[in-house]
């Protein structure tokens, strides 16, 4: 069973809830609990304010059905996000939202417990800034472009990628023009895939000092005053070592160079990829090296940088097409649609179907 949950504020599905909880590992009457309705799942959500322009949140809660979610995002605001036990565990991820709408889902009888930090202006600026000097020159000029598709989408008009992408933040000019529009439906083909790229950028492995603090944060003893001292602290620490993980892959600029075109070469082939030691000789390298390389930068290998362009493709053909299943499946390069469909509920947590037939009743 597939509950779909149409909101006005992703957190409407949720209900008032107490700072006596037993499940609370701490609480303060200053916190904000929501917890899971009985109908769909237990568990909580704990919201701590540290400062006007910091929060730390804490989620643990487990559905008993499939729940879909289908509301705007947040805009204006920025999330570290560190997964304990989800689909995503062992993963911490930079998320800036810009107001444009999401349609997710949420798995049945899998335990969600993560920890965030949302940062809001002023310190918002300053934690976006220090991630972008961090990033990739390459996959800093995916970005710049994808702010300026959107940003044309607004207002009508193109904006100077040398304007820079800070300053479109700042002017708080990325704001979607319709809130009802995904991030699938604004960009264009070309550009969206590319923006795989991103996804690799903003997600790195929670470190064993990550975990530490995580684990002080958890297991935080104090009170009052004294207790959001302490976990603002944490907080910023947890945001620091998030940010120091960020270092450049060990590799020369001849040996990076191969990766970036080994990687384009399979987001623009994904319907016939070449095989691995063909893609090696093509880019100038080996099969050992090409192999490595990819961990390095993406932290996988190249068939599963190749399996995520095509579920990336597939989620948005989904989104922004009525092409039946078997289609989407042949245009992103799978010859069996059974294994295309267990791909797709593996990295969705839905099959293929459902999540088109969501889809179709969210556009309605």
């Amino acid at each position: 069973m597939t509950t779909r949950l149409q909101l006005n504020h992703w957190d409407d599905w949720l209900l008032p809830g107490s700072p006596s909880d037993s499940r609370l590992l701490h609480a303060d009457v200053s916190d904000q609990i929501l917890v899971c309705p009985s109908h769909l799942g237990q568990g909580y959500f704990q919201d701590i304010q540290l400062r006007d322009d910091l929060n730390l949140v804490i989620f643990d809660y487990t559905l008993n059905q499939d729940v879909v979610i289908d509301a705007p995002n947040a805009s204006d605001c920025l999330e570290f996000a560190f997964h304990l036990a989800s689909p995503e565990a062992g993963y911490s991820f930079f998320c800036p939202y810009f107001g444009l709408k999401h349609f997710g889902v949420k798995t049945a009888r899998k335990r969600f417990f993560k920890v965030e930090v949302w940062c809001k202006r002023p310190v918002l600026v300053t934690y976006f800034q220090a991630f972008m000097e961090r990033m990739r020159p390459q996959t800093l000029s995916i970005a710049e472009r994808i702010v300026q598709s959107l940003c044309r989408y607004q207002n009508g008009r193109s904006i100077s990628a040398s304007a820079g992408l800070l300053n479109r933040i700042l002017q708080r000019t990325i704001v979607a023009a319709d809130s009802n529009s995904t991030f699938e439906q604004l960009l264009p083909n070309s550009l969206y895939s590319e923006a795989i790229a991103l996804k690799y950028e903003t997600r790195h492995p929670i470190t064993p000092k990550m975990n530490q603090v995580i684990g002080q944060i958890l297991s935080c003893p104090y009170q009052g005053a004294t207790r959001r001292t302490y976990l603002e602290h944490k907080a910023l620490k947890l945001i620091a070592l998030r940010l120091e993980a960020m270092v450049q892959p060990r590799l020369s600029a001849a040996d990076l160079h191969a990766i970036d075109q080994a990687a384009s070469i399979l987001r623009t082939q994904i319907f016939t990829p070449p095989a691995i030691e063909t893609l090696a000789r093509q880019v100038g390298t080996n099969r050992l090296k090409l192999n490595q390389g990819f961990h390095q930068v993406y932290d996988t290998t190249p068939f599963g940088y190749l399996r995520d362009c095509r579920l990336w493709q597939a989620q948005r053909l989904l989104m922004t097409s009525d092409q039946s299943i078997g289609k989407v499946s042949a245009a992103v390069g799978y010859t069996c649609r059974s294994k295309f469909a267990t791909a797709f509920r593996q990295q969705m947590g839905i099959n293929p179907k459902a999540f088109q037939m969501q889809v179709w009743q969210w556009a309605s």
